[in-house]
């Protein structure tokens, strides 16, 4: 579950705090500490983001980014992974992308543990679904089940040969089974 601490006022001062580790999130006007990943989170988390890079980054359709900060409509928060369409990837003029996230995510990927109370992500998925978000997925390695949210219609529970949705233009066909199956280290 996502520790609650005392809170500032506003994002602003919010905004002004170091970061930590795990990462700490603004919603709410309340402060949030993400919970420390474990193994099987940190498994899904990098293999679902090296998937959706191999197959989107080179044909610049969109880009997954681990743990990155996103401040949009008076929140701050930090989704496992948050993919971004490349067109809404900013970019310097030497070709770097700036630090700072304005937007809500086009996908916003969240990774169930033990530690995290699925209300409370549910809340931020939906909250970014309404800012302008494409879709959210819940995934909860317990029981081997992703949640999909989308903006216009009601969230669908899928498992085993389920496919399962992706942003528009990334052809990456991918099961539950499949996702699940990263787990599989020793087979």
């Amino acid at each position: 579950m996502a520790t609650t601490l005392t809170s500032p006022h506003s994002l602003e001062e919010f905004l002004k705090l170091p970061e930590e580790k795990p990462a700490l999130e603004f919603f709410d006007h309340r402060i949030y500490q993400k919970p420390m990943p474990r193994r099987r989170h940190s498994i899904l988390q990098f293999e679902i983001s090296s998937a959706i890079n191999q197959i989107a980054k080179p044909a610049k359709i969109a880009y997954a980014f681990p743990e990155l900060r996103c401040t949009f409509a008076g929140r701050s928060i930090v989704p496992d992974i948050v993919v971004l369409l490349w067109e809404h990837i900013e970019f310097g003029s030497d070709g770097e992308p700036r630090d700072d996230v304005l937007i809500s995510p086009d996908w916003m990927i969240e990774i169930l543990s033990p530690e995290k109370n699925s209300g409370w992500v549910i809340r931020k998925i939906l909250f970014s679904l309404e800012q302008g978000g494409q879709l959210g997925w819940l995934v909860d390695p317990g029981d081997c089940s992703v949640v999909a949210f989308f903006p216009d219609r009601l969230p669908k529970s899928l498992q085993g040969s389920d496919p399962l949705p992706v942003l528009s233009g990334i052809p990456w066909p991918i099961s539950a089974d499949q996702l699940f199956d990263w787990l599989k280290m020793s087979v």
